[in-house]
């Protein structure tokens, strides 16, 4: 039986709460700097918001893309085309047949700037007024058509769904795919687009928002006593996605490798996580027996770690089920602490983290972490980075979403 291919990251791109693209977010994560922000507009007086503050992309896309491209895209899609020009730039625009390249790009909520904004012109203006492209920006699967139309990519494109965890689901799909033989090279990766009052007010009536208005910037503060809530952002990754063997024999630059993906499903409630986190543990373990990974290959995690007071603690309690003694010499990251919540787009940017954490030996710091809770069981990286072993060493990236899904994905060193 032939073993299925190793697959690998060759190539990276991003538009986040702390830069317009991978280089300037990594940079400022590694800083320790926040993209939260109080919002410019008046949603607050307008709509009674009870939150005043999100984290919006650091680089409008107008300086990226072109008024007809705007025009034409709801924002998810703009924030994933941007992602993913600068993505297969970084991978040398690799050349191959049409027909052996995939995409799938995944959003958590979709076209809801386009969806609401035509509500709102049909009460005002009338049905004529509608636009006609509105079905093609509102639908979940744009950001995923408009990549793959971008690349002409035939070997299959998709949309998966799975609330938060949707961006790193996707790049597991896009791992499949190589490995069945669908593909040589994959486009994966999520992308979000809901700092909008809709949903500002729907997160907000759930409590599971930060209400931190007078102090935005330090409102995501992961396993922190005083965490009262995510903070919604925005923004896409994208990675290139590659079977080792294409990579090599066109001389492709590799980051590393996407070695191990782990899937589960809650059956416990529509938003809150199940209490044991026997999902969130039998995701991790599946994703270490895939990658062929043990517990003592671990040497970092990203955390999903979205500062609510009841989630933060599940999965460290997870992590430390999973890695047993290991997990005191494992350098844990919470990374939200400075991008925010990018629902859809938040495991992919963070699987990038993932990625340049194990190639640049380097744990990103967690922010806004005054007092620890004591129920934290985990070795918090806290304010600076961490340097990681040398030598071939394993990382875990969790994401978990609403709905009870869970994803956890192995990368390890090359």
């Amino acid at each position: 039986m032939t073993s299925a291919p190793e697959v690998v990251v060759t190539g990276m791109g991003a538009t986040t709460p702390l830069g317009g693209d991978v280089p300037s977010t990594w940079a400022a994560a590694l800083a320790g700097k926040s993209g939260v922000h109080t919002l410019d507009n008046d949603w607050a007086v307008r709509y009674d918001l009870p939150v005043t503050f999100a984290a919006r992309v650091a680089v409008d896309p107008s300086e990226a893309l072109s008024r007809p491209e705007i025009k034409r895209m709801d924002p998810s899609a703009q924030y994933a085309v941007i992602a993913l020009r600068q993505a297969w730039a970084d991978a040398g625009a690799p050349e191959l047949d049409p027909v052996r390249l995939g995409a799938v790009v995944s959003s958590g909520i979709g076209g809801i700037w386009t969806t609401l904004d035509a509500w709102d012109t049909l009460r005002a203006k009338g049905a004529r007024r509608v636009l006609p492209m509105t079905v093609p920006m509102l639908m979940p699967n744009s950001p995923a058509a408009y990549v793959e139309l971008e690349l002409g990519a035939q070997a299959g494109a998709h949309a998966l769904v799975s609330a938060c965890a949707s961006g790193a689901e996707a790049i597991g799909y896009g791992v499949e795919m190589i490995r069945s033989g669908r593909a040589d090279v994959v486009v994966a990766g999520g992308t979000e687009a809901a700092i909008h009052p809709m949903p500002l007010a729907a997160f907000a009536a759930s409590r599971t928002l930060s209400l931190r208005n007078d102090d935005p910037e330090r409102a995501s503060r992961p396993y922190d006593v005083e965490r009262d809530g995510f903070v919604l952002g925005e923004g896409a990754g994208i990675v290139v996605l590659e079977s080792a063997a294409h990579a090599a024999a066109r001389g492709a630059r590799v980051y590393a490798r996407i070695a191990g993906i782990g899937l589960s499903s809650d059956g416990y409630h529509i938003t809150s996580p199940e209490p044991s986190g026997r999902g969130q543990i039998a995701a991790m373990r599946a994703a270490l027996a895939d990658a062929g990974v043990s517990a003592a290959d671990v040497a970092h995690v990203n955390a999903h770690a979205t500062s609510t007071v009841v989630g933060d603690l599940i999965e460290a309690r997870s992590v430390r089920d999973v890695l047993g003694g290991f997990a005191d010499g494992v350098a844990l990251s919470a990374t939200k602490s400075m991008t925010g919540h990018l629902l859809g787009g938040a495991g992919a940017v963070e699987t990038i983290f993932t990625v340049l954490a194990l190639q640049q030996r380097t744990a990103p710091p967690t922010i806004n972490v005054d007092q620890p809770d004591p129920e934290m069981v985990l070795d918090l990286v806290r304010d600076i980075p961490r340097a990681l072993p040398s030598g071939q060493i394993a990382g875990i990236n969790n994401s978990f979403g609403f709905g009870g899904h869970n994803v956890a994905l192995v990368v390890t060193s090359v």
